[in-house]
C-alpha cells in the first residue's frame, strides 16, 4: 500500500495542478480528489493517513503556487506552501474521523462542510491565503459559472467537491458490482453527468442585464517599473510621475472620466495624509488635469496618518520619538481639480508582507513584516473611505488593492454599498513572469461576474486590462511592457443576489460545521447513540 499511495498521493496533486489556472485542462478539477477519497478509505493509520494527504496537498501548493517565495526571502514561500497545505488537511482528517461515526452518505456531506468552513475561515483571519479557493479554478472558463452572481466562488468549491464524491462512487459500485462499460453507462454515469451538466445548463441561460447607455471614458496606465530597484527610489519619484502623465496623455481626450494608475504609483516612500495638496506629486496631477477638467485619477499611493491625542489609536499604530503615534498604509487615491483627496485604505493585507498577524497581541513583532520597499513592518488596517465617489457623475468606483481582488466576498461588501464599477490597482511585478500575475487576471473575471461590475485593472509591470460583466478580457497587455489602455465602460446600477445577501454557502456550511462538532462531541458522551453510530 506504501507504494500505491505514494503514486496515488503525487497523481491528486497533478490532476489539481494540471486543472488550475492558467493551465488548460480545468475539467481535471472534477476528479482531482478521487485518489484521496480512495486513501481515506485504505489507509487505517491515522499518522499515515496524514502524512500522505499533506504529501499530496504541499505537492498541489508548491506546483501551483511556487512563485510564491520569488521574493528577497525564499523561505517566506516554502512557508507559505508548507502552511497552507497542513491548513487544507484539516478538513480531510476531520473526515476521516467522520467516516468511523457517520454513515456514508453524511461521512460525505461532513468533508464537503469542513472543506468549505476551512476556505470561509482562510478568507476572513489575518493568515487568509484563498488562492486556492477552489471555485477559483474555473476563472478561465467564466461562460460555466455566469451563476457566480448568485453563489460566488464558494459554489464552484460546492460543485467541485460533489463531483469528485460522486465520481468516486460511481467507481466504487463499478468496481464493487464488476459492473460491464454497458451496465455503467446505464446504470451509473448519468449521476456525474447530471451533477456536472446542470450548472453549465444554469450558466447557459444566465447573463448580465444590458448595460445601461451611458459610458465612460477610462484611461489604464501601465507603466512597466521594476519593483525591485527603479520603483523604490527616491530619486526617480519625480521621474516616475512623468511618465505617468506622459503614457496617460497618450490617449486621454475631453471624453476621459478616470485615469487609473497602479499600485503604490504616488510616494513609495510615504507622505502624510494631512499634507497630501502640498505634495508636488498632487501638483502636477492638477495640473494636468487642468487640461482634462471633467477627470479623475484613481492611483495606488503609500500614505501615513498621524494620530492626534484625542484620537483612538488602534493596535497596530507606531510611535515616533516625540511620542505621536502613526500608521501607514497601502492607499487609493482619487484626486481632482479641487482640494479634496479621497483616501481609500487597503483592508486585506498579505500575511508576512505587509501583515503581522495578531500584532495587536504580539506587539513588539510590529516590524517584522518582510521589506519590499517603501515603508517596512505592518501596514495599517484603519477604515478610509469605502468607495471612491463622484456625485456629479453619479460615479463610486471601489478600489481593490492587488490581493484584495482575490477575496470574493470582500470585493461583493464593498460593491454592496453602491459602487458601480470595480478598479484593481496591483503591482504583480515582485512575483516575475510567473503563473503568478496571470493567475491574478484570471481571478478578476471570477469578481466581475459575481457583481456585475466593470473591472478596469491597472498592473504595475502587466498585465493590465478592462473586463466586462460577463468576465470577458480585452485588450489585455503584454507583460513587462508600457502599455496604456483606452476604453469605454458603463458604470451599472444593479445588484445580484450574491452582492445584495453574501456568502450563503460558506455561511450555511459553517452552521453545519458547528453542528457536526458538536454531534462528535456529544456522541463521546452518549453510549446509545455512539452504538447507533457504530452499528450504521
Amino acid at each position: 500500500m506504501k507504494l500505491s499511495a505514494f503514486f496515488l498521493s503525487i497523481f491528486a496533486a497533478l490532476l489539481l495542478w494540471l486543472a488550475w489556472p492558467t493551465m488548460p485542462f480545468t475539467p481535471l478539477v472534477f476528479i482531482g480528489f478521487t485518489p484521496l477519497l480512495y486513501l481515506t478509505e485504505k489507509i487505517h493509520h491515522r499518522g499515515k493517513y496524514f502524512g500522505w494527504i499533506f504529501f499530496s496537498l504541499l505537492i498541489w501548493n508548491v506546483a501551483t503556487t511556487w512563485w510564491v517565495g520569488n521574493t528577497p526571502v525564499p523561505a517566506s514561500g516554502v512557508f507559505a506552501n508548507s502552511f497552507n497545505a497542513l491548513l487544507m488537511s484539516i478538513p480531510w482528517l476531520a473526515y476521516k474521523s467522520s467516516r468511523r461515526r457517520l454513515p456514508e452518505t453524511m461521512a460525505y456531506f461532513a468533508l464537503i462542510v469542513y472543506w468549505l468552513t476551512f476556505e470561509w475561515v482562510h478568507q476572513t483571519w489575518e493568515l487568509s491565503w484563498p488562492w486556492l479557493v477552489l471555485g477559483n479554478a474555473f476563472a478561465m472558463r467564466p461562460g460555466w459559472v455566469q451563476w457566480y452572481e448568485i453563489t460566488g466562488a464558494s459554489g464552484g468549491t460546492l460543485w467541485v467537491l460533489l463531483t469528485n464524491i460522486t465520481i468516486y462512487q460511481v467507481w466504487k459500485r463499478a468496481r464493487i458490482y464488476d459492473l460491464s462499460w454497458a451496465q455503467l453507462l446505464r446504470r451509473e454515469i448519468w449521476k456525474p453527468a447530471m451533477v456536472i451538466a446542470a450548472p453549465l445548463l444554469l450558466s447557459a441561460f444566465i447573463h448580465p442585464a444590458p448595460d445601461p447607455a451611458r459610458k465612460t471614458g477610462v484611461v489604464i496606465v501601465q507603466p512597466n517599473i521594476n519593483p525591485y530597484d527603479e520603483k523604490f527610489s527616491a530619486s526617480s519619484a519625480i521621474e516616475q510621475l512623468h511618465k505617468f502623465i506622459r503614457l496617460s496623455e497618450e490617449k486621454a481626450d475631453s471624453d476621459t472620466r478616470y485615469f487609473i494608475w497602479p499600485e503604490t504609483a504616488l510616494f513609495p516612500g510615504g507622505a502624510w495624509e494631512h499634507q497630501l495638496n502640498y505634495q508636488p506629486e498632487v501638483q502636477a496631477i492638477r495640473q494636468m488635469l487642468q487640461r482634462y477638467p471633467k477627470a479623475r485619477v484613481v492611483t495606488g499611493a503609500v500614505t501615513m496618518k498621524q494620530y492626534r491625542s484625542t484620537d483612538e489609536i488602534p493596535a497596530t499604530a507606531r510611535m515616533m520619538e516625540d511620542g505621536t503615534y502613526w500608521e501607514p498604509f497601502n492607499a487609493a487615491l482619487q484626486i481632482d481639480t479641487s482640494q479634496s483627496i479621497q483616501i481609500y485604505h487597503k483592508y486585506e493585507l498579505v500575511p508576512g508582507v505587509e501583515l503581522v498577524p495578531y500584532v495587536r497581541y504580539i506587539s513588539f513583532m510590529k516590524t517584522l513584516a518582510l521589506d519590499f520597499g517603501g515603508i517596512t513592518g505592518s501596514y495599517g488596517r484603519t477604515p478610509g473611505a469605502t468607495m471612491l465617489t463622484s456625485p456629479a457623475d453619479s460615479i463610486n468606483i471601489f478600489p481593490t488593492i492587488c490581493y484584495e481582488s482575490v477575496f470574493s466576498d470582500y470585493v461583493a461588501g464593498g460593491v454592496k454599498p453602491g459602487a458601480n464599477l470595480l478598479a484593481i490597482i496591483t503591482n504583480d511585478g515582485w512575483w516575475g513572469n510567473t503563473e503568478g500575475h496571470r493567475q491574478h487576471l484570471q481571478y478578476a473575471r471570477l469578481r466581475a461576474i459575481e457583481t456585475r461590475r466593470w473591472v478596469l485593472r491597472s498592473a504595475n509591470t502587466g498585465t493590465s486590462a478592462v473586463i466586462d460583466p460577463a468576465g470577458n478580457v480585452s485588450q489585455p497587455q503584454p507583460y513587462w511592457q508600457e502599455a496604456v489602455i483606452k476604453a469605454t465602460v458603463t458604470p451599472r446600477q444593479d445588484i445580484t443576489f450574491y452582492v445584495r445577501n453574501g456568502d450563503l454557502v460558506s455561511k450555511g456550511a459553517v452552521i453545519f460545521c458547528i453542528l457536526l462538532l458538536v454531534h462528535a462531541f456529544i456522541s463521546r458522551f452518549i453510549p446509545g447513540l455512539r452504538h447507533a453510530e457504530n452499528n450504521q
